[in-house]
């Protein structure tokens, strides 16, 4: 074939794969512009023409076969391929050996010999009929081609002459022997079957529009048999699991004696010194090796990705037959796109951009072994990433004493509640039976770096006779050793082999790049000195949101705030406050120490008072017991607090309002831990004090008052100057709604988006998982919208928001301190938005850290279209 030959213009609808520029994708597929960029790259690519969508189009109905020269050379065998614009959208099986025939026998047979030769020809036989025109292989089987495997001429010609026979008693026509006859017969079914309806609707589920086209490659055949070395293979410079360089594949050595045989061989030795059993190709062809190694690194350069080269050997000539992206796991696409970055082949933008952000959660937990057996008995929501291994137990108490005596646990529940929290804390994994991707396990389990999976409504638990029981009827019992993989939201029987997390390398390098390119700032939701030491080593901007609910619940002082709660006068409440303020005191010194120079939003006390009291009987007859308290005291006090939905009752800002002692002393203990951090000269601290669930400009106003009282009243008893920033989290609809009122007491709005979402939905997010997967698997929501943000309505709230605040209030700061801070679309949105900052749980950080990067690269880019356009 002479390419050159060929007029070279595009819109013909046929040009030459040596045309370079000419192939566009989006005219000839995404083969066949891949093929002429090697090409030009000075690849081995065998000469060829690529047919357009246009083209492939006309051909499904009467439109005429172009005309290629050169294809029509004795001896000359061709290939037909398909070339969609997305590889993903499938295709059409290729088609080889085209130009085979009675005329072109003695020139194969003198350059294979007589039996390879004919072998190529019946199989073209069987191929070519399939495609065509839909016959039956086993009709072709039944001739005994597969007795053919090895047979001598005589009996290959033989089978050839029935083969043909057949094919025109069915047909009603002699089999084509001429080359332009076959490839327009076989480029026409080609283009029939990609317009049938099965294969159409297939596609479309795969993503692709209704009328997406086909392109067609007619290439010179690369296979073949003879004297030297002949075979296919593959091979890739990088290895996918780890990304770290390697030469990776195989060959498929044909034996010239019997083209039948095939041989798989490695490419070189594993290691030096190290035997493999047979020869390689390294020893068989080392200048094919070697040119391989070139091909594949110029691909990598000029592609600026790492390539999976498909090949042909004939004679010893390397021919590449196409280029493939090398599948990786998450950690081997981190390290691929920073070694191309730094080898040149791609810019630092470009390696930030080709990493899927939620990829490297790998790289952050424990992961299950690609290669690992599962036996899963138990599917939920995949609510906080890493995997672990350990011990059923079902209460929070079992769990702690597991970890007494360094045994590892996975903690069981229903659902979890804040008295759980000492036992997520001491167990390895939580599974819990009830709940959705922001309830309180899930929130909790991410914080902490958990694994978890929730909702996972399959299992039965029997908690008085402690067992699980899955759908299929096993019976798991407590102390049972399992694996709980919360990045799939899988439970498996016994232990699996795991992948220990890694967070230096490409991986810290990738984050320093992204750290450079963001203008959206990252901060952490961290609730305890633990949780702040976590995010300072993920190169946080700070904290977003600390919740000091959460300090309440450790066992050395849930009792006093009890005491507080049970209160019967002031004075008692009074005097339990003042009992707990030192010890919010100390939390906020080292957490204020540990985000030195980094700003530190506290969220004040939020949750309603009922959650902090104990459950069930015997946990209220041992504190009743602790205090000295009649049971029954206990019981009334805990009936006064209860509610019908305390999730809308008396929490957030209404206890800062009703109960304004406890607002009081937690500023106190906020104002005093930073007066004592920032005595040191060292990078001051700036508190940030969010009051929550807040729906009226007067309910901040009314705190706004007591709390600037008590700023001034700590700097006059110590001496000492203060700053610090009053704002809001923004949970609710009508605070999103009348945010230019709230801009006017607030110096920042944070978008508590888990509950504004629950709340604009009118969903309950520790219920809705019950049937989130039912509705967006019926389209009723594209994504769990406490997974993904809803652009279209919590985002809108949030820009109506963002635009009257700011009308108010220019230097308002906004920021988004929802679980939705660590998701890759939602960080997009803010920036957009306008927003200074997400927050997010600390082990989310590096996610939301090279997202925000992602949106600023991409924010630049559409920038830089609109003026380009202009």
């Amino acid at each position: 074939m002479k390419p050159q030959e060929i007029i070279r213009d595009p819109n013909d609808g046929v040009v030459s794969l040596d045309a370079g520029g000419a192939v566009r994708e989006t005219a000839f597929g995404r083969r066949a512009w891949k093929l002429a960029r090697l090409m030009s790259l000075g690849l081995p690519i065998p000469p060829g023409f690529a047919l357009s969508f246009e083209c492939v189009r006309e051909l499904a109905g009467a439109g005429p076969m172009p005309d290629l020269p050169g294809i029509e050379a004795p001896g000359r065998l061709l290939v037909l391929r398909c070339s969609p614009l997305e590889r993903a959208w499938g295709g059409v099986p290729s088609l080889r050996n085209i130009g085979i025939g009675e005329r072109s026998l003695p020139v194969l047979e003198a350059r294979f010999g007589t039996a390879a030769a004919l072998d190529v020809y019946r199989r073209f036989i069987g191929e070519f009929s399939m495609t065509v025109h839909g016959m039956d292989p086993d009709d072709f089987r039944a001739l005994g081609p597969e007795a053919a495997d090895g047979a001598d001429a005589v009996a290959l010609r033989g089978l050839i002459d029935e083969m043909l026979q057949f094919y025109a008693d069915e047909v009603g026509d002699p089999f084509p022997q001429d080359p332009r006859v076959q490839l327009e017969l076989a480029a026409r079914a080609m283009a029939r079957m990609w317009n049938a309806p099965s294969a159409r609707i297939l596609r479309e589920a795969k993503g692709a529009p209704a009328d997406a086209g086909l392109g067609l490659i007619v290439q010179e055949a690369a296979a073949g048999t003879g004297a030297g070395i002949y075979g296919r293979g593959d091979v890739q410079l990088v290895d996918s699991r780890t990304g770290k360089k390697a030469c990776v594949g195989s060959f498929r050595l044909i034996d010239p004696e019997k083209p039948t045989r095939v041989r798989e061989i490695p490419l070189a030795a594993p290691a030096e010194g190290v035997p493999t059993d047979g020869p390689t190709l390294d020893e068989l062809c080392p200048e094919a090796l070697r040119q391989l190694r070139r091909a594949a690194m110029r691909t990598a350069e000029g592609l600026g990705d790492a390539y999976r080269l498909l090949f042909a050997i004939r004679a010893g000539q390397v021919a590449v037959l196409d280029a493939l992206p090398v599948r990786r796991t998450a950690r081997a696409a981190v390290q691929i796109s920073v070694d191309l970055a730094k080898s040149g082949a791609i810019t630092r933008s470009r390696a930030l951009l080709q990493v899927d952000p939620r990829s490297l959660i790998e790289h952050l937990h424990p992961q299950i072994a690609p290669n690992a057996v599962r036996d899963v008995f138990g599917l939920g929501l995949a609510a906080s990433p890493g995997a672990a291994t350990g011990r059923i137990v079902f209460t929070a108490e079992a769990a702690q004493a597991a970890a007494a005596q360094d045994e590892h646990s996975i903690l069981v529940r229903v659902e979890t509640g804040p008295e759980d929290i000492r036992g997520m804390h001491s167990a390895h994994g939580v599974l819990t039976i009830r709940g959705g991707m922001t309830s309180h396990a899930a929130v909790i389990a991410r914080g902490i770096g958990l694994p978890c999976v929730v909702g996972a409504s399959d299992l039965r638990l029997d908690f008085s006779e402690r067992t699980l029981t899955t759908s299929d009827g096993r019976v798991i019992r407590e102390g049972a050793l399992v694996t709980l993989d919360g990045t799939r939201g899988e439970v498996m029987a016994g232990a699996v082999e795991m992948i220990a997390p890694e967070l230096g390398g490409a991986f810290s390098e990738l984050l320093d790049w992204a750290d450079t390119v963001r203008d959206l700032g990252v901060r952490a939701n961290a609730d305890t000195p633990s949780d702040a030491r976590t995010a300072r080593e993920f190169r946080v901007d700070g904290i977003g949101l600390c919740r000091t609910e959460h300090m309440f619940f450790d066992e050395n002082r849930i009792a006093v705030m009890r005491e507080m709660i049970l209160a019967n006068s002031d004075t008692e409440r009074q005097a339990a406050l003042d009992r707990l303020l030192p010890m919010q005191r100390a939390d906020f010194v080292e957490i204020f120490d540990i985000m030195r120079g980094l700003p530190v939003t506290i969220r004040l006390l939020d949750p309603p008072l009922h959650e902090f009291l104990p459950n069930g009987p015997e946990e209220i007859a041992e504190f009743a017991e602790a205090m000295g308290l009649p049971v029954a005291q206990i019981t009334a006090r805990a009936r006064e607090l209860s509610e019908v939905n305390p999730m809308l009752g008396m929490r957030g800002v209404r206890l800062g309002i009703t109960m304004p002692a406890i607002y009081d002393m937690q500023a106190r203990a906020i104002f005093e831990a930073a007066i004592e951090v920032n005595r040191d000269s060292r990078a001051p601290v700036v508190p940030e004090v969010m009051i929550p669930l807040v729906s009226a400009n007067r309910e901040v106003e009314l705190v706004k008052r007591r709390i600037d009282a008590i700023a001034e009243d700590v700097q006059r008893e110590q001496g000492a100057e203060l700053t610090y920033k009053l704002g809001v989290m923004v949970e609710t609809p009508r605070a999103a709604l009348r945010a230019g009122d709230l801009a006017a007491t607030s110096a920042f709005l944070s978008f508590g988006t888990n509950d504004l979402t629950q709340m604009t939905y009118g969903l309950s997010r520790d219920d809705a998982g019950r049937f989130m997967r039912d509705y967006v698997n019926q389209g009723v929501f594209p994504e769990d919208p406490f997974h993904t943000l809803d652009v279209e309505g919590v985002g809108e709230l949030m820009l109506i928001a963002a635009r009257r605040g700011r009308a108010t209030n220019p230097g308002l700061t906004l920021g988004l301190c929802g679980e939705h801070g660590g998701d890759p679309s939602s960080v997009r949105f803010c920036k957009v938005a306008g927003f200074d900052y997400v927050s997010c749980s600390p082990f989310r950080v590096p996610i939301a850290r090279l997202a925000a990067a992602q949106a600023t690269l991409l924010s630049r880019s559409s920038m830089e279209s609109g003026e380009t356009r202009r």
